[in-house]
């Protein structure tokens, strides 16, 4: 899943969602209940008949990751989904991204710029440097799921952030 949410301007909701299994020849009544179930994982049933313009941006996207969904993958890859969004959206998505990756027993490897997002969502957080791409540290996550404003306002949440930025500006540093 990519920054924007790439969505078919011109199709439905449903028929977006749908897409990957149209290309792999699903037949087509079980790719609509697929993508019916895939939509509603992401809480977006009622919204199947709709065009991507009538939806706001929080909901382009979870449009977005009931695609990557409707496949039943095992893996999903994230290339900052929610950087476009405003903050509360935001935080509204990675909740429920949490929850769904619980749920539904996925690895995930989520890409973000946003150090309080990492350390919100991740149970593991590699931190890349620049030129050449390599890691500079890997931070383990030991907070229990699920996870809420508490967790954002926790010392523990403050400490790790710290850390991450600290790491960040080293990186950044040593190629400035």
């Amino acid at each position: 899943m990519f920054q924007a949410p790439t969505l078919m301007p011109w199709a439905s909701v449903v028929a977006n969602v749908r897409l990957p299994l149209d290309l792999a020849h699903t037949p087509r009544g079980q790719a609509d209940a697929a993508a019916r179930n895939a939509l509603a994982l992401v809480g977006l049933q009622g919204f199947e008949r709709h065009l991507p313009r009538e939806l706001s941006g929080g909901m382009q996207m979870r449009a977005s990751i009931a695609r990557a969904l409707v496949t039943a993958p095992s893996l999903l890859l994230l290339d900052e989904p929610f950087g476009a969004l405003d903050e509360f959206t935001r935080e509204r998505l990675d909740a429920e991204l949490a929850a769904l990756w619980r749920t539904q027993g996925l690895t995930v490897v989520f890409v973000t710029h946003s150090i309080a997002e990492a350390v919100f969502l991740s149970t593991r957080i590699l931190v890349m440097g620049a030129r050449p791409g390599r890691i500079v540290d890997d931070v383990a996550v030991d907070a229990p799921f699920p996870r809420g404003d508490d967790w954002r306002t926790s010392v523990a949440f403050a400490q790790l952030a710290r850390r991450l930025s600290a790491r960040v500006r080293e990186a950044g540093a040593a190629h400035a």
